[in-house]
């Protein structure tokens, strides 16, 4: 056994002393191949995409999580290009969706077709299934299609099934989606319903690059043809990946930490702060907690650790609570944002629970 698999042997008994689960050998070694992995795969998709760390990890910690992201930025942001390039790094069938008010359920389940049997002659119904039978799927624009074509995918994101003519049919495992949104442009858009987005486990900003980024943007992607990827992951392997993050050990006080964060985010909760109830209408619901514990355990695991920490809470907080919690028109005027507010969330409860255990 090497040194560092022996210190990994070390370090996973402490933490199932500490929080009541434990990591096998196997796991440990697991952990350790996925970070290899997660830096294969962003200095893959880094060939292309120039900037947009932040963004990049957030949408793998999606995909470990089983989750789904919401991508929102304005035009020009390279989010279609960041999904295609994330799908050139796997071996996944990818499907593109591109969302436009014509758009019907059938477009993107699939529809019965009339076909005249070869043997006989007789005429049957046959299923022709539509893009959402893919692994990754781009969402491009999603809320530019009617709520009867989202009702469809919400279907699709939840029950990784599709109902058609009565049938279901399951979706291919891995499934996930990755949808786009534009925020300046509102007409002849059909913003998303309360519902859907809380299907989404994170909403990811996608902002401007800086200016270095920028100069890299305007010196490398104008000199021919973007390079091609190459594939680091398959199906099989991810789905390895899934289950390996739902095993790793969480502490009390960390479930402890998201539970609290959550309730506070609630404006009727006892637990609530003064200032909170003046700025927002309606707070995070019991999914959020659980995608607070799950992104953190995907975050630990892309930085190498056994250990879902605090730390790791508090990077996906903002992502997981920014688009579960609604503010006022008092909050809108004064320019209080869900993320302002979970900045200040966090910043006085870290403060309290240093002060208990001191």
């Amino acid at each position: 056994m090497s040194p560092k698999t022996a210190s990994s042997t070390k370090k996973t008994k402490t933490i199932s002393k500490n929080s009541g689960d434990e990591l096998s050998k196997d796991d440990v070694a697991a952990i350790d191949q996925l970070r290899e992995v997660n830096e294969q795969a962003r200095a893959e998709i880094a060939r292309i995409i120039i900037g947009q760390e932040d963004v990049v990890e957030r949408m793998l910690i999606c995909i470990l999580s089983r989750g789904h992201g919401l991508l929102m930025g304005v035009p020009g942001l390279a989010k279609t290009l960041l999904v295609n390039s994330l799908a050139q790094t796997s071996s996944l069938n990818f499907s593109r969706i591109q969302f436009t008010p014509d758009l019907m359920p059938s477009d993107i389940t699939g529809t019965d077709i009339l076909q005249v049997a070869s043997s006989d002659g007789r005429r049957e119904f046959e299923f022709v299934k539509g893009p959402l039978f893919g692994n990754v799927i781009l969402a491009d624009e999603i809320n530019r299609t009617p709520p009867k074509t989202q009702s469809a995918l919400l279907e699709a994101m939840q029950e990784r099934r599709v109902t058609v003519a009565g049938r279901v049919y399951k979706l291919p495992a891995p499934f996930f989606v990755l949808a786009t949104q534009n925020p300046i442009e509102q007409e002849g858009t059909y913003p998303l319903p309360e519902a859907q987005l809380d299907r989404f486990m994170f909403l990811i900003t996608v902002d401007y690059p800086n200016r270095d980024e920028e100069l890299r943007i305007s010196r490398e992607t104008t000199a021919g043809e973007p390079p091609k990827l190459k594939k680091i992951i398959n199906g099989k392997k991810l789905l390895e990946f899934q289950s390996l993050v739902e095993r790793v050990p969480v502490p009390e006080h960390v479930h402890e930490m998201a539970v609290d964060l959550v309730r506070r985010t609630r404006p009727n909760s006892q637990e609530a702060p003064a200032w909170l109830r003046k700025w927002v209408q309606w707070g995070a619901g019991p999914r959020a907690v659980q995608y607070l514990v799950r992104g953190s355990k995907a975050r630990a695991v892309l930085h190498g650790r056994y250990l879902a920490g605090l730390d790791d809470l508090q990077a996906v907080a903002e992502p997981v609570l920014s688009h579960r919690i609604l503010t006022n028109f008092q909050a809108q005027s004064e320019g209080i944002t869900s993320a302002t507010i979970i900045e200040r969330l966090i910043k006085e409860l870290r403060k309290e629970k240093d002060a208990e255990r001191a």
